[in-house]
């Protein structure tokens, strides 16, 4: 009899399909914040009006901005935002923009409640995974202040409690977290997503995909997420060529948030991830390739390795994405090339004298190591990245 457990994050609400000032401003109003410190991309910032409607959806409650959050959260510019956030007495922080300014305002909140003041203080919080997978979490003190988080990609790294912060000069993307890290309010807005480069949005959309295959693949799935990944295939098999036909098509726009959302349910209730993302870790941190692409890259590849071992889970992958008797690992990848995203390595950039540290790399993050078919060592991920090169 299966005998598992489900868990809850500590978010209080999703606003899907509302114009994201209007709700913000409710949001703030209900949470009764009365210094609120805005972290947002800085294309967003330059290029367009969201960060000016945020101003102003909260008026004399805006305490300070940090617009310079550079790919995969250095965690030099994480504490240069929490050093800030904390002059102004923030009670609340607000994000707009990717993943990177995702994590970066969870990670604020750790150094405020850790009084971190210089990044090399981060090593001390930073989970520590060894070759074989063994994972310690040292001690972390609850952020003394939370997230609202208005995403303008899909890579939904804002519906959980975990961030990425990477040190720039050793070139590693740590892993941290805390049940309080993740954002009080979440809110999709379609319409400040057609200000997002179409690469990013749609490749974070292929991150979507992948949490959704890796779940269903996951030797540890649930009824639960089973039912909300095959509903984010569904939607991200639709939704991503609708919008790649056309980009003012908001419907669609909504549907793929939709798909993204649903894409996580699995990972926030306890259930692991495969090698498309525990390598995936790696090749952005070590080797700059956008999250979005490491997934178009990698996750073909690894439903190929795990095909032997879970064939009849990857059959519900192909039908979600309506393609039922095709291989999986077939599907997603004309997916990804029907996008017009890479495929392989080296055209994201990936110089092949970097394989040998990537894969040795890989062999310390968690979900490498609950891939469903077991990796024995950093040569079987080189085999991974060799095929993908």
């Amino acid at each position: 009899m299966l005998q598992r457990t489900w868990q809850f994050t500590q978010m209080d609400r999703v606003i899907y399909g509302r114009p994201f000032a209007a709700a913000l401003a409710e949001e703030v109003q209900r949470i009764g914040a009365r210094s609120v410190f805005i972290l947002a991309s800085g294309t967003l910032t330059r290029e367009t009006d969201a960060v000016e409607q945020v101003r102003h959806a909260l008026g004399n409650r805006m305490a300070g901005l940090c617009a310079k959050i550079a790919a995969h959260t250095p965690r030099t510019d994480v504490v240069e935002a929490a050093n800030a956030a904390r002059a102004a007495n923030a009670d609340l922080l607000v994000t707009i923009g990717g993943g990177s300014v995702t994590d970066a305002a969870k990670m604020v909140g750790l150094c405020l409640g850790n009084n971190v003041a210089e990044p090399g203080q981060l090593d001390a919080f930073a989970a520590r995974i060894a070759a074989d997978g063994s994972t310690q979490r040292p001690h972390i003190d609850p952020p003394p202040l939370r997230s609202i988080d208005i995403p303008t990609t899909l890579s939904a790294g804002e519906f959980n409690p975990f961030a990425g912060c990477t040190d720039t000069v050793r070139q590693v993307k740590q892993s941290y977290g805390h049940p309080l890290m993740v954002p009080l309010a979440v809110i999709l807005d379609p319409g400040v997503t057609v200000h997002t480069p179409e690469w990013l949005f749609l490749s974070t959309g292929i991150r979507a995909v992948d949490h959704a295959v890796e779940s269903l693949c996951s030797s540890h799935a649930q009824p639960l997420s089973d039912a909300t990944s095959q509903q984010a295939l569904h939607l991200l098999g639709r939704g991503l060529p609708a919008v790649k036909a056309d980009a003012a098509n908001v419907e669609a726009r909504l549907n793929c948030q939709l798909g993204a959302w649903m894409s996580v349910f699995a990972s926030q209730g306890g259930v692991p991830m495969g090698a498309s993302h525990g390598i995936g870790h790696v090749l952005g941190g070590t080797a700059g390739v956008p999250h979005g692409y490491t997934s178009c890259i990698m996750l073909p590849h690894v439903l190929r390795y795990n095909a032997p071992v879970n064939a009849a889970r990857q059959t519900l992958v192909s039908d979600a994405l309506g393609r039922s008797g095709d291989p999986a690992a077939d599907v997603v990848a004309e997916l990804v090339a029907g996008l017009g995203l890479p495929g392989r390595l080296r055209d994201a950039g990936v110089k092949q004298e970097q394989l040998d540290q990537i894969a040795v790399e890989s062999m310390h993050d968690r979900w490498v190591h609950t891939n469903p078919r077991r990796i024995e060592g950093p040569a079987d991920v080189r085999k991974l990245l060799d095929a993908a090169w």
